[in-house]
C-alpha cells in the first residue's frame, strides 16, 4: 500500500470491480483508508493517516463530530452535569492543547467545542461523510476491505467500497449493559439505564436506587442527594473514592509525578490509603462497604462529592439487589426498599455490529483479542483505537494508537519486511495487558495503565522502525 495525496472523497465514477455474490457492485477506493466514527479517536485517526499521506474516507452516524461527547448525539452517554474526570493536561490531545482558561476538569459543552476546534483546524470535515452508518465490514483477498454503508435508520440504498484499510473507531460507550435480577419484569416502577438519563429533573421528588458505583453511578447518586425524596445507592462490593483533588492539584497530576518517578505501586496503595485516612478516614464508618481489593485494583472512582452526601444522610448505600418484586426491591442483606425509579449505571459492552466476531477474535462474552489494545491478529490493514479504559485521559493514547497504524501502512510498501515482522509481533502478543493486579469483570477488560501503556507503543515504534 502507498500512500495517497486524493482526498478521500469517494466518487460516482470511482473504479467498479466485479459485483460481490449478492450482486451488488463494488467502488474501489484505492489505497484509501477507512475510519469508522468521527469521535475523539476517529477525529485523530483521520489527522494522523491524512499526515501520512493517505486518503481517508471517515463514516460518521450522526450529523456532526464529537462522538460520545456530543450530547445531541442518540447513543451518546452524556448528562447535562458530566464534566471530564481526568484533568485538562492528562486528556488533550498532544498536538492540539486546550485553552489555557479553561477549568482543570472541563464541561462536555467545552469538551464537544474542543473537538470541533480540531475538526476545523485541522480541516477534517472535508473527509468525513455524517448521517452515514456502516452495515457490514468483510475481509477480502490483498489484506483489503468491503465496507457497506447507507445512510442512519436504514434510509437509501447501500453502497459497497473496497478500502486498503479500516480502522474502527465506533466507541465502546455506547451499547448498554444491562443486569438480569429474577422479578425484574413483575417490578411495576421505572426502570431505566444510566445510558438515557440526561437531566435531575428526572429524579426531582422520587424515591430513587441507583445500582452500581462507577463514575457515573456515583455523579447520579449525587444528583438524587439533591433532587430525589430518598436515594438509594447499591454497590456489589467496596470501592475506593479518589478525590479529584490533592494536596491541591487534580490526583492524575499527583498520581503521574508518582508514576514519573518509577514509585512502585505498593508505595503508592500506601500513599493512597495515607491519603484517605487523612481525609475522608474509614469509609466503613458510613455505612459503605469494605473494598475486597486494594487501591488501583479497580478503575478509580472519581468522586469528591459522593462521601460527603453519604456523611449527611443523603445518600443510603446499601448491598446489592437480590431480587424485584412487584412493589419493591429486595437486598441481599433481606432487606427490602421501594423505589419509585431504579437507575441502572452497570456500564456498557463493546459492540461492533458491522464485523463479523470471530474477525477480532472476540471470546464468548464479546472481548476482542488485540494487541495494544488496537492490532488484530491476522488482520495487519484493521486496528481499532480508543479501546482502551486509562488511569488518566484517554485522547492522547488513542492519538500515538493511530499514529502507529499509520506508519504502519506506510511501511507496508517501503518495508515489508518491517511490518510483516510487526505482523508477528502482534500475533505474538495479543491479550497483553498493561496494567497492573484488576478485577475480572467486562468493566476492566480494556483497563490499563497510560504510563505502562505509552511505553509499551513507544516500544512498538521503535521496534517497527528500527534500522
Amino acid at each position: 500500500m502507498s500512500p495517497s495525496t486524493d482526498p478521500g472523497r469517494p466518487e460516482p465514477d470511482a473504479t467498479t470491480l466485479a459485483p460481490p455474490r449478492d450482486a451488488r457492485p463494488v467502488s474501489d477506493r484505492g489505497d484509501t483508508v477507512c475510519v469508522i466514527g468521527a469521535g475523539a479517536s476517529g477525529l485523530t485517526a483521520v489527522k494522523n493517516l491524512r499526515e501520512h499521506g493517505f486518503g481517508v474516507d471517515c463514516y460518521e452516524r450522526e450529523t456532526g463530530v464529537g462522538g460520545a461527547w456530543n450530547w445531541r448525539h442518540d447513543r451518546s452517554p452524556v448528562y447535562a452535569s458530566t464534566h471530564l474526570i481526568s484533568s485538562r493536561p492528562f486528556t488533550q490531545f498532544p498536538d492540539f492543547p486546550m485553552p489555557d482558561d479553561w477549568p482543570d476538569y472541563p464541561h462536555h459543552s467545552q469538551v464537544l467545542t474542543y473537538f470541533e476546534r480540531y475538526a476545523d483546524h485541522f480541516d477534517l470535515r472535508q473527509h468525513i461523510w455524517f448521517g452515514t452508518e456502516v452495515i457490514r465490514v468483510e475481509p477480502v483477498d490483498g489484506d483489503r476491505w468491503d465496507v457497506t454503508t447507507r445512510s442512519t435508520g436504514g434510509y437509501g440504498p447501500e453502497r459497497t467500497s473496497r478500502y486498503a484499510a479500516v480502522l474502527v473507531a465506533n466507541g465502546h460507550n455506547w451499547s448498554p449493559k444491562l443486569p438480569r435480577y429474577e422479578g425484574l419484569e413483575e417490578f411495576r416502577g421505572e426502570i431505566m439505564h444510566a445510558s438515557s438519563y440526561k437531566d435531575p429533573a428526572q429524579l426531582r421528588g422520587k424515591r430513587v436506587l441507583v445500582v452500581g458505583a462507577g463514575n457515573t453511578g456515583c455523579d447520579i447518586a449525587v444528583e438524587a442527594a439533591q433532587q430525589a425524596s430518598h436515594c438509594w445507592h447499591s454497590t456489589r462490593r467496596g470501592y475506593w473514592y479518589a478525590p479529584k483533588y490533592v494536596l491541591g492539584r487534580p490526583a492524575d497530576q499527583v498520581n503521574d509525578s508518582l508514576l514519573a518517578l518509577r514509585v512502585p505501586l505498593r508505595v503508592r496503595q500506601w500513599l493512597y490509603h495515607w491519603t484517605l485516612r487523612l481525609t475522608v478516614g474509614d469509609l466503613t464508618r458510613f455505612g459503605l462497604p469494605k473494598p475486597d481489593h486494594r487501591v488501583y485494583e479497580t478503575h478509580p472512582i472519581a468522586n469528591s462529592q459522593l462521601v460527603y452526601h453519604v456523611g449527611h444522610g443523603q445518600i443510603t448505600p446499601v448491598p446489592d439487589v437480590a431480587r424485584f418484586h412487584a412493589k419493591a426491591v429486595e437486598l441481599t442483606d433481606g432487606r427490602e426498599i421501594d423505589p419509585e425509579l431504579v437507575v441502572f449505571a452497570t456500564g456498557y459492552l463493546p459492540r461492533f455490529e458491522f464485523l463479523d466476531p470471530r474477525v477480532l477474535g472476540a471470546d464468548e462474552a464479546g472481548r476482542p483479542r488485540l494487541w495494544l489494545n488496537a492490532f488484530v491478529p491476522g488482520h495487519p490493514t484493521l486496528a481499532v483505537a480508543g479501546l482502551v479504559q486509562p488511569d488518566s485521559g484517554i485522547f492522547t493514547l488513542s492519538h500515538w494508537q493511530t499514529v502507529l497504524f499509520a506508519r504502519l501502512l506506510a511501511l507496508r510498501v517501503r518495508r515489508p519486511e518491517r511490518a510483516a515482522a510487526f505482523a508477528q509481533r502482534v500475533t505474538a502478543g495479543a491479550g497483553e495487558r498493561y496494567s497492573g493486579k484488576v478485577k475480572d469483570s467486562s468493566r476492566h477488560w480494556f483497563e490499563v495503565g497510560h504510563a505502562d501503556y505509552l511505553r509499551a507503543v513507544q516500544r512498538a515504534m521503535h521496534e517497527l522502525e528500527e534500522k
